[in-house]
């Protein structure tokens, strides 16, 4: 069964969840695992193709987007993941949306910034993998 993680930035964090999601995703890859972000527009794809290209400025994080740029190479890859995709490891969601397919995954993670409406969007995700008998953890980030 897939594990649910809620990454929730603190008050006086700094950084959105778009940052927050490449953190996890570095830390992931480190670590051995693929991941892929899901993405619900081509925009977002974009921003966080940008945002793992410039975030560090010591390291490159070797990424692509899906459908597009090499799997193989690329230990995270970027984009809309509800079509059928070969990862299977950690699914990080940036969706408003529970993605319905996030079952195929090991681990889901959902990162949640400051805005309202990601807050009351993830608020309702969490009571939806609460009620369907999901494993959840919550990690609040300084």
């Amino acid at each position: 069964m897939t594990q649910v993680d809620f990454y929730v930035l603190e008050p006086h964090a700094r950084g959105d969840r778009y940052h927050l999601a490449c953190r996890i995703a570095e830390k992931a890859r480190r670590a051995g695992q693929r991941v892929v972000i899901h993405t619900p527009s081509d925009a977002e794809s974009r921003h966080m193709d940008g945002l793992l290209w410039t975030l560090w400025d010591q390291s490159f994080i070797p990424h692509g987007l899906l459908g597009k740029d090499d799997a193989a190479i690329n230990p995270i890859l970027i984009g809309d993941a509800s079509e059928e995709v070969q990862e299977h490891q950690v699914l990080i969601n940036l969706a408003t949306d529970v993605p319905l397919f996030f079952s195929r995954f090991d681990r889901l993670i959902e990162c949640v910034d400051h805005d309202e409406q990601v807050k009351a969007a993830s608020r309702q995700r969490f009571r939806y993998y609460r009620e369907h008998g999901y494993p959840l953890k919550t990690h609040n980030i300084a």
